[in-house]
């Protein structure tokens, strides 16, 4: 049974813990590309009784992490987006990286994508793309597997050994015929990636794109994200992308060592 904030337990700490629980819940469902959601939606994703939701869904947007729309529906509010935005891990990271990536995007013409790692999954912090192209995915604050693409295989090659064992370990689903579901495949291609500077995912996620990816390293040489371009045409000049990739990595790379960023992975 869920409890109420309101109900009594004798212990203030706990119930404010569990007040708090609720809140985080409430605002993980925004995750995963839910942008609006009704408050029943809320709801029924929380598994939290609907005048509990109530409340709380109110308190947040009182607060200002979240919005009221004109079809009482919410999304995340300007409030948080702000508190989030002093995060030094991703916007500091994503400060120094932009400049990079949209010369490669304007170079190349493809999208390019920046992201890092926590835990298991890879989390996207930015991305350019062409608007006449547009793709679902990945999107910017998003989670996803990183066994399936060239940015993910990256930050699952360069991870300490026992995320590694946790990931190779787990389920590897395939998205398509050509994604590695076994595991000494996959061992043997992050070895590889090690040893050469990049990767390459061919249509692993659609049967359209071409992943090209390279690491990223902070003060220090640890690898703290990686950058990739979004291939669209198999006839086109894969070495040269490679080329252009692992420079745009490298200077990123550089520019954090010039700023002494030295944030590395959880």
């Amino acid at each position: 049974m869920v409890r109420d904030e309101h109900d009594g337990d004798g212990d203030g700490d706990a119930a404010a813990r569990s007040v708090i629980g609720r809140a985080l819940l409430i605002l993980g469902t925004f995750q995963g590309g839910r942008v609006r959601q009704s408050l029943s939606e809320i709801s029924r994703r929380t598994g939290l009784p609907i005048a509990t939701c109530h409340r709380l869904v109110n308190r947040l947007t009182e607060w200002g992490a979240l919005e009221r729309d004109a079809q009482s529906k919410y999304r995340i509010g300007l409030r948080l987006w702000e508190v989030a935005s002093l995060a030094p891990r991703s916007v500091g990271l994503q400060r120094l990286a932009r400049p990079y990536m949209q010369d490669l995007y304007e170079t190349t013409g493809y999208a390019s994508h920046l992201a890092i790692r926590e835990g298991i999954e890879l989390v996207s912090i930015e991305r350019f793309q062409s608007p006449r192209r547009p793709v679902r995915r990945p999107l910017v604050g998003g989670r996803y597997p990183m066994h399936a693409t060239a940015i993910g295989q990256v930050l699952l090659a360069h991870a300490p050994p026992d995320v590694q064992e946790q990931v190779l370990a787990g389920e590897l689903t395939a998205y398509t015929p050509r994604g590695y579901t076994d595991r000494g495949i996959l061992e043997r291609v992050l070895a590889d990636i090690v040893r050469t500077g990049y990767a390459v995912s061919d249509r692993q996620v659609d049967d359209i794109h071409i992943g090209v990816a390279a690491p990223v390293r902070a003060a220090g040489g640890r690898v703290v994200a990686a950058v990739s371009l979004a291939l669209t045409e198999s006839d086109v000049d894969g070495k040269n992308m490679i080329h252009l990739v692992r420079l745009t990595a490298v200077s990123i790379s550089r520019a954090l060592d010039a700023a002494g960023y030295e944030q590395t992975p959880d």
